[in-house]
């Protein structure tokens, strides 16, 4: 396995770097996907999304090397689900037993609409505990595009790691303005200097959406702990 924390190439495009990218803009954001909440997959669709494909294919080839447990009952937290384009990939790979959230009541009500997931819900922040899901509760994690400017700190990788369970994965998409400007992997190296997190493997600078991102694969240790401010 590779550790992108030496591998993932961050984006060197002159004067990218935003100071402010671990700022969020909740109400910027809000405006945005309530407007675009009806015509969303269709707005990406048209401009060639490979997010969830990849994030999706990825969780598939990880859990079929490294879960024992059949597809069908390995049970997966959407985080960031929106109208549930990851999710409709993660039924097409045989997942069944997915769970999602959204931080937008609009776009949560479309991914429910797909009828795949058991449960989403909306108004969830990931910039904040996420009070309603306990420690280890998922065998697979997705996050994508949310590790993004103005949506979700660098920090928000600790609770996915706390609801995950030891020895399951964290399948996560960084775009590289975001990698750059935040320092994820200097986040990344504290969670695995913590030992709650094994930077397993990293697609550096792959397909995105109108550019190119990083798509980061996190395993949990055998006997992983959730993280805390006095641990890390």
């Amino acid at each position: 396995m590779k550790n992108p924390v030496q591998q993932a190439a961050l984006d060197q495009t002159p004067g990218k770097k935003v100071s402010h990218a671990l700022d969020t803009q909740v109400d910027y954001l809000a405006q945005s996907y309530r407007d675009r909440a009806g015509t969303y997959d269709l707005d990406v669709g048209r401009q060639g999304y490979h997010g969830p494909i990849i994030v999706s294919e990825l969780a598939a080839a990880f859990q079929t090397a490294y879960l024992a447990k059949e597809r069908a009952v390995i049970t997966i937290l959407d985080a960031g689900c929106g109208t549930g384009l990851v999710g409709r990939q993660l039924k097409r790979l045989g997942f069944q037993l997915i769970d999602g959230f959204d931080l937008f009541e609009e776009m949560a009500e479309k991914a429910r609409q797909t009828r795949i997931y058991r449960d989403v819900r909306g108004d969830v922040d990931l910039n904040g505990p996420l009070s309603d899901y306990s420690n280890a509760s998922y065998d697979i994690t997705v996050c994508c595009g949310v590790f993004a400017q103005r949506h979700v700190r660098p920090g928000g990788l600790r609770e996915l790691v706390r609801v995950t369970r030891p020895n399951g994965f964290i399948i996560a998409s960084t775009r590289k303005s975001y990698a750059e400007a935040t320092c994820f992997d200097g986040e990344v190296r504290r969670l695995q200097d913590a030992g709650v997190l094994i930077a397993a493997h990293c697609l550096g600078d792959a397909r995105y959406y109108q550019g190119n991102a990083h798509y980061w694969v996190f395993q949990m240790p055998d006997k992983a702990s959730a993280p805390t401010e006095e641990r890390l």
